[in-house]
Order: structure tokens, then C-alpha cells, then sequence
């Protein structure tokens, strides 16, 4: 990590802080604007259900986001970076393997989390419209809105992200001031803080259990929250919540006090068909720049979840979850870069949200159900976490207990919104796991019929082809890619393409290989001489956020090399050594295909099937690489699973 990635991470400051409420906050930040409409619904206003649904959002955002994520689980940082991945890499170290699972189902739940927040965030406040335009669409300015969100993306949030700092901090002002306001008229509302009337609710009333559904969405953004943690800052958070956290408890008991004022009315006699306690709290002067303000709120809360899942897919990839896909870069910032590919994807998604469910309050539904998975899942590994740190028992286990009854609870709830909604983000999540799935299962079976030979065994004979003049010359140095791990080991397939395939005579044989680490940002390489001035290993030890930019890498290692006087690049040709020109680099990439001779299981046959269809639609590999295209040689190799040993031929004697 670099001295100012670093400096980020252990510096508190005023700067940070304001960076802080523009990125970190947005999804979380924005929710007073559907939670208490989404708890009362159609339904007249009923004191007990308002009390006792603010009582709950108050003991939420304590419980699950001040004290789960903002205390514990922003201490379980990888070198600064936050989320489900990193913190996966993290316990990984463990080496129990089925910690896989709780990671691929809560990072696919998250990314599904990222496809209905845009669009409920932005039609919640573009639908403030309507307290003066009655009959207006909503649906073309929302779309349009996502349009232009996901347009932008390609040119960086640099210049956007200067604007988004002092905005939300405006937004989070107008929550509290608003908040203050409604209480000042009605300040008994304060008692909500008693957990009585949350447990009064929960327990007692009969619609209880079904308004915690609701109330989940004051937390939704948590997640994001932990996701987002490398960009800003583990100290900036926890000082900034506190501002945070104080203009969204104001807002929602502001919200209640007006609630409570009206009882027996309802939303819709109040503010009309899309009645809103959120805009029903303002003075009608402040309406119009209130919906201006909540609408760029949304639109910055959505950023931060379209960033975020590029983050979270660039570790997916990393990490073997996920099929390489073009990955760009627009901005020097550290840990910022756009992904085409998911951004239409999310982009088209939004859309089909938009179209399908129409208005906010039909989007509440959809809206929970697969967070609160990535939410447990979070707690499973965080429990691993713990252990991994010796924490004590008599702490911890109460501690993880506690949170899977309280999450349980939530998905319980959730489960409630399945048939009218919830269905559409669960059926998200499970196209993401199975996506992830097959990749990673893939490659475990790719990988376990690798055969892997000991180099020291070809080191004499690639030696001998290097001077074999009775071979023409491929290249005066041959670079090979190899997933062996170990520095004395090869693949069989590489020596096979050397030595078989076509003999490749070549003055300097290259083996590159490139190592994830666990950690985010890492930039290291080591040369391994296996043989002077004939063949050579070089090994990179990448961070999990860092591009895999091989072409340019390598390039450094070489020159590098070249000033160290440990290799002698010029060409052997003897004219052009005689006037110093550098000989040519190929590089020799192998492509798998699925043999005919395969004997597969039904499940190994649906795996690597689904796996080569991926393949054709993700990114080649010379690209997933950085490797310059006219200097790369694909070869293809039958990729043979179970070959019968014996096929039991009889031969025919005359």
C-alpha cells in the first residue's frame, strides 16, 4: 500500500470527513425517504404501529449498524479495504474450504442489492413530483435519470465526487433540521427510544412482525457501508456516523411526530396518491427544493453502489469467482475503475425494475430480501474472523448468537415480501451464485487434472533446443504463462507446446506467473534463474485490487534486468546484434476445450459446459492479461476428464 493509501487509513481529518458523507453514506443516507411510508403502507395511521416501528428503526440502527458494522466488523479490514471479499480473503487463511459459500452467496446477494437500490432511491424522490403534478409519469424521468448515471460512469467519479461531498452534507442537514422541527411540535415522540414499544409491537400487535420487514430498510446500506471502507477510511467513518446517525434518527422521529398529529388519516388523504411522510413533513415553500435536493441524494447514493459493485466484481475475478471481464481505468484514484460490461448490465437491470414494479412503494417489496442474506453471511465470516483472532469465547459467541436471531428475525420478515416482489432479487442473486459457482467449481476441476512436471527435468533439453540450428528459430524469447505455483514445476501442456507440438527453438525461454494475494494493493515481482541466459521464471505477487497489466509489467522486469546486466536481450541474429537491436518477445498463451474423450459425471457435465459458454462470453485471455494481441500465440488444448483407461478393442488376427 502506498504512504498515501496508508495516511488515508490512519488519518482523521476534516477533508476525510466530508469525503466520507459523499461516498460512504448515500444508500443508508437515503432511506428515510421510503421507510415510513413503506410501514404504514395503505394502512390509516395507528399510533402503536408508529411508535413502535420508529422504536425499531432506533434499536436497528444501533444494533445492526452502529455496533455490528461502524464498531466490530469495520475492525476486520484487509490492509485498509472493507466488504464481504476482503473480508473472505481474510479468513481464508483459516483453510476451511466451505467458507466459500457464505462468500459467493453474500457478495451475489449485495450485487442483486445493487439493482434495486438506483431505482427505489431515485423513484422515491422524482415521485415528490407528483405533490403538484398529480398525473405525471414518472417512469420516463427515472429511466432518464439512470440513463444519464450510468452514462457518466465511464469518465470517473473525479469531478463528480467534489460535488457529492458538500451535497450530502447539505441533504443530511435538511434531514435534521426537518426532524427537529416536527419534533419541537410533538417532543413525547422521543419515548419511541424505549425498546418497550418495539417490543410492544413485535410482540403484542398483531401486524407486528410484518412492519420488521419494513423497518430492515433503515439498514439496507450497511453492507455498502463495510464495501466502501477502503476508500475512506476506518476512523473517518465511525466519527462521521455519529453526524449521520443523528440527522437520520431526527428525521424519522420528525416524520413520526407528523404521523402521529394525523392518526386515523391515511397517506393517501394526506399528500395524495403518493402521499410520503418524507415530503409530507416539509413547509410546503421548501417542497420543490426539497425534492431537487432528495433527487441528487438518490442519484449520489446510487453512485456508490454502482462504484461498489465494480469493486466487488474486480475482486470476484481476483479471487476465481467470476469470468474476466474488460476492466478500464479512468481516473488516476486509487481503487476507481469501470466495468462495461456490469455497468450496462446493471444499467439494464435498473430498467427492467423500473418497468416491472412501476412505483416505489411496489419496489419495497423487492427491496431486503436478498441483503439481509449477504448480511448473514457477513456475520458467519465474521465469526471465523473472530476466532481467527483468538477472541474470547465468553465475547464472542453471545456476540454472533445475538446477530443471527436478530438477522434471522429479519429474513423471517423478509420472507413475507417473496410473492409480491422479493422474488425478482432472490431470483438476481441466485443467477449471480450460480454464475460464481460454476467458475470457481470449474477451475478447482480444471486445476485438479492439471498435470504439473518438475522443470529440472527439461532443463537439459531446452537448453540443447536453444542451440539446435537444425530448428528454425520461433522467437528469440518465448514467454509462457503457468498457473504452477511452485518455482520448480511447470505444466505437462507447457513442455507438450515447447518440445511436441511444434519443437520451438528460442534463445531465452520466459515462464511468467502470476500470484493473488490476499491482500488488496501489492505490487512485487521475483526472477528465478533456472538456467543463464536461457531460461528464466518471473513470479508477481499482485494485490486482489490491483490490474493484472502483465504486458507493461513485464516490460519493467525486463528493463530492470537489462540495467542490472543479469540478461542480454539484443536479437542473436548476427546482423542485428552487430547493431543492438532488441530481439522479439512472444508470448504463447494455451486455450482448453472440452475433449470428446471426456467420460463426465452429469454434474461435472453440466459444470464445465455452463463454464465454456461463460468463457465464450467473458474476456480472451491475452486481454484479461494486458498482453498486446500481435505478439500473442493462442494454442488449443484437448482438455480430457476421465478418459476411459482401456476402451477394450479386439484385434482381428487373419
Amino acid at each position: 500500500m502506498s504512504a498515501a493509501h496508508k495516511s488515508l487509513h490512519s488519518k482523521l481529518s476534516i477533508g476525510g470527513l466530508l469525503i466520507t458523507l459523499g461516498i460512504i453514506y448515500g444508500d443508508i443516507g437515503t432511506s428515510p425517504l421510503y421507510v415510513m411510508k413503506a410501514i404504514l403502507g395503505d394502512h390509516s395511521i395507528d399510533a402503536d404501529i408508529v411508535l413502535g416501528g420508529i422504536s425499531c428503526v432506533f434499536w436497528t440502527l444501533t444494533l445492526q449498524t452502529t455496533i455490528k458494522y461502524v464498531l466490530i466488523t469495520l475492525s476486520a479490514d484487509n490492509h485498509g479495504e472493507g466488504g464481504i471479499f476482503a473480508l473472505y480473503a481474510l479468513v481464508k487463511k483459516t483453510k476451511i474450504k466451505w467458507l466459500i459459500v457464505p462468500a459467493i452467496i453474500g457478495g451475489s446477494a449485495l450485487l442483486a442489492d445493487g439493482i434495486i437500490t438506483p431505482p427505489i432511491s431515485v423513484s422515491s424522490a422524482v415521485e415528490g413530483i407528483k405533490t403538484y403534478y398529480p398525473e405525471i409519469n414518472t417512469i420516463p424521468i427515472v429511466i432518464g435519470i439512470l440513463f444519464v448515471l450510468f452514462t457518466i460512469q465511464q469518465f470517473g467519479t473525479k469531478l463528480v465526487g467534489k460535488f457529492f461531498a458538500p451535497m450530502m452534507l447539505i441533504w443530511f442537514a435538511m434531514l435534521g433540521t426537518l426532524g427537529v422541527i416536527q419534533i419541537l411540535d410533538y417532543p413525547e415522540v422521543i419515548k419511541a427510544i424505549n425498546p418497550y414499544y418495539a417490543y410492544h409491537l413485535l410482540a403484542i400487535h398483531p401486524d407486528g412482525f410484518f412492519v420488521l420487514g419494513f423497518v430492515f430498510l433503515c439498514t439496507t446500506g450497511a453492507e455498502a457501508l463495510y464495501s466502501d471502507m477502503g476508500h475512506c477510511g476506518r476512523k473517518n467513518i465511525r466519527i462521521s456516523w455519529i453526524f449521520v446517525k443523528l440527522t437520520l434518527v431526527l428525521n424519522y422521529f420528525g416524520q413520526a411526530a407528523y404521523l402521529i398529529h394525523h392518526e386515523g388519516q391515511t397517506l393517501q388523504k394526506l399528500g395524495g396518491e403518493n402521499g410520503n411522510p418524507f415530503y409530507l413533513i416539509m413547509p410546503d415553500w421548501f417542497q420543490p427544493a426539497g425534492i431537487v435536493i432528495a433527487t441528487l441524494a438518490a442519484v449520489i447514493a446510487s453512485q456508490a453502489l454502482i462504484s461498489g459493485s465494480f469493486t466487488l466484481i474486480n475482486e470476484a475475478m481476483r479471487l476465481n469467482f467470476w469470468p474476466k471481464v474488460r476492466i478500464k481505468y479512468p481516473t488516476e484514484v486509487k481503487g476507481q475503475l469501470y466495468i462495461p460490461s456490469i455497468n450496462w448490465l446493471l444499467f439494464f437491470g435498473c430498467v427492467g425494475i423500473v418497468l416491472h414494479f412501476e412505483k416505489s412503494s411496489n419496489m419495497e417489496h423487492a427491496y431486503g430480501l436478498a441483503i439481509v442474506l449477504c448480511m448473514i453471511m457477513t456475520t458467519i465470516l465474521l465469526n471465523y474472523y473472530l476466532i481467527m483472532k483468538r477472541v474470547k469465547l465468553y465475547f464472542m459467541v453471545p456476540l454472533i448468537t445475538i446477530y443471527l436471531i436478530i438477522e434471522g428475525c429479519f429474513l423471517l420478515a423478509n420472507i413475507t415480501k417473496f410473492a409480491e416482489g422479493g422474488y425478482v432479487t432472490l431470483i438476481i442473486a441466485i443467477m449471480l451464485i450460480s454464475v460464481m459457482t460454476v467458475w470457481y467449481v470449474a477451475k478447482q476441476i480444471n486445476k485438479s487434472y492439471t498435470k504439473i512436471v518438475k522443470i529440472d527435468d527439461y532443463k537439459k533439453v531446452l537448453m540443447e533446443l536453444s542451440k539446435d540450428l537444425s530448428i528454425p528459430k520461433y522467437a528469440t524469447h518465448l514467454v509462457y504463462m503457468t498457473n504452477a505455483n511452485r518455482i520448480d514445476e511447470l505444466e505437462q501442456k507447457v513442455m507438450y507446446s515447447i518440445l511436441q507440438k511444434r519443437p520451438k527453438r528460442a534463445d531465452i525461454y520466459w515462464f511468467v506467473h502470476v500470484n493473488i494475494l490476499t491482500e488488496p494493493y501489492k505490487t512485487q515481482y521475483k526472477v528465478t534463474e533456472i538456467a543463464k541466459d536461457d531460461i528464466y521464471r518471473v513470479d508477481f505477487n499482485l494485490g486482489f485490487r490491483e490490474p493484472t497489466k502483465i504486458n507493461l509489467m513485464f516490460r519493467e522486469v525486463i528493463r530492470d534486468m537489462v540495467k542490472n546486466g543479469e540478461v542480454d536481450i539484443t536479437s542473436r541474429y548476427e546482423s542485428l546484434n552487430k547493431n543492438n537491436i532488441v530481439g522479439d518477445f512472444k508470448f504463447v498463451l494455451s486455450e482448453k476445450f472440452l475433449s470428446n474423450d471426456s467420460d463426465l459425471l452429469w454434474h461435472e457435465k453440466i459444470i464445465m459446459n455452463s463454464y465454456f459458454l461463460i468463457k465464450k462470453l467473458s474476456l480472451s485471455e491475452e486481454s484479461a492479461f494486458g498482453l498486446d494481441s500481435s505478439s500473442v500465440k493462442i494454442e488449443k488444448f484437448p482438455m480430457v476428464l476421465h478418459a476411459p483407461e482401456n476402451i477394450g478393442l479386439t484385434r482381428i488376427v487373419k
